[in-house]
């Protein structure tokens, strides 16, 4: 019997302190590895990167878009350069034009 007391007396003093370790260890496991862990914060961070990346990519290509499309206006288009640029790109010319081939740049 006085074993048993024993024995009691024993796990009463340690069970709080066991308790305690695994809440303890539960929230620590949580903070590393949870839905809001820093696990997930890193990916979060390493997404973010990403995104403003990509951002940054479509507000350069919107910004050159917007730059093509204002030189559309009728009064920012000038005809010779129109006439030279359209002639460029089918590979055109006048018959009494002298074509002079240059190199690439």
């Amino acid at each position: 019997m006085s074993m048993m007391r024993a024995v009691k007396r024993r796990v009463r003093a340690i069970l709080p302190a066991t308790l305690f370790l695994a809440l303890a260890g539960y929230f620590a496991w949580q903070a590393t590895t949870g839905t809001l862990g820093l696990r997930a914060y890193a990916a979060r961070k390493t997404d973010l990167a990403q995104a403003q990346t990509v951002l940054t990519a479509a507000l350069a290509e919107q910004a050159d878009w917007q730059n093509r499309v204002a030189g559309l206006q009728p009064d920012h288009l000038d005809p010779d350069a129109l006439d030279e640029r359209a002639r460029q790109m089918l590979n055109l010319s006048a018959p009494g034009e002298i074509i002079v081939p240059l190199k690439n740049r």
